[in-house]
């Protein structure tokens, strides 16, 4: 192979695992906002709900959805059932295909982000439930970061660590003119895997990126040492309700 050659075809495949990526990412994106979507239509006809309970089995991954679950009142409560769908006249009836349809689909590549909203319904064995994603997943950020940092009032989140990592957290200072340091967050395991997840989410789909995730102030030194880029944002905290 002539140099020129070779040069072409290193070309070609950088280019290659570039658009690889670039499709991973966008079908990633694709399967997040289809979750999004069906959460607004069931919390359009039931205001309540937080989880679908449902079965993924066979060769071809078929679905079948179990029900519709609200709020776990404590850790030792089990979560009420909203709709199974064996109501006459329940609003969720009118939706029941596109529910399996769309947690099927959702769920379908192995690399889909809607994965980590999943875990096991200990209230019917072999079954699994699908935690729907906040109406405001900034709104929600703000108040697990206020669980441990009640001054904060915006977080720096890096997208190559675990998909969305929050690595400083900024307070609100005495005195407004000083600059405001970046402290490391003091996070339980729950909070700060629950972080991980929303603000993966918020990486993944552009309209939320575009939103919410802004350039680092200047001078920010990453805590854990590593290079600063355009994967490392600055997330303000919408302001406490």
């Amino acid at each position: 192979m002539t140099p020129a050659a070779h040069d072409q075809v290193a070309i070609l495949a950088q280019q290659r695992e570039e658009l690889s990526l670039a499709l991973r990412r966008a079908e990633q994106a694709h399967c997040l906002a289809i979750i999004d979507h069906l959460a607004a239509k069931i919390r359009a006809r039931c205001p309540e709900a937080v989880y679908v309970a449902f079965d993924r089995s066979g060769q071809d991954h078929a679905v079948t959805v179990y029900g519709v679950l609200g709020e776990q009142p404590s850790p030792l409560g089990a979560c009420p059932w909203l709709w199974d769908g064996t109501q006459a006249g329940h609003p969720l009836n009118e939706i029941d295909s596109d529910i399996t349809l769309d947690v099927e689909y959702a769920l379908l590549p192995p690399t889909s982000p809607a994965w980590a909203l999943v875990h096991r319904n200990t209230g019917i064995d072999g079954s699994w439930l699908l935690e729907l994603p906040p109406v405001d997943r900034a709104a929600r950020v703000a108040e697990l970061i206020r669980g441990h940092h009640p001054a904060a009032t915006a977080v720096i989140v890096d997208g190559r660590a675990g998909g969305g990592r929050v690595v400083g957290v900024i307070e609100e200072q005495a005195d407004s003119d000083a600059p405001a340091p970046v402290v490391r967050p003091r996070l339980s395991n729950a909070c700060d895997d629950a972080l991980t997840r929303l603000v993966a989410q918020v990486f993944l789909l552009p309209p939320l990126a575009d939103r919410h995730l802004m350039p680092v102030p200047s001078g920010f030194a990453h805590p854990h040492g590593s290079s600063v880029s355009d994967q490392v944002r600055l997330l303000p905290l919408p302001p406490s309700a």
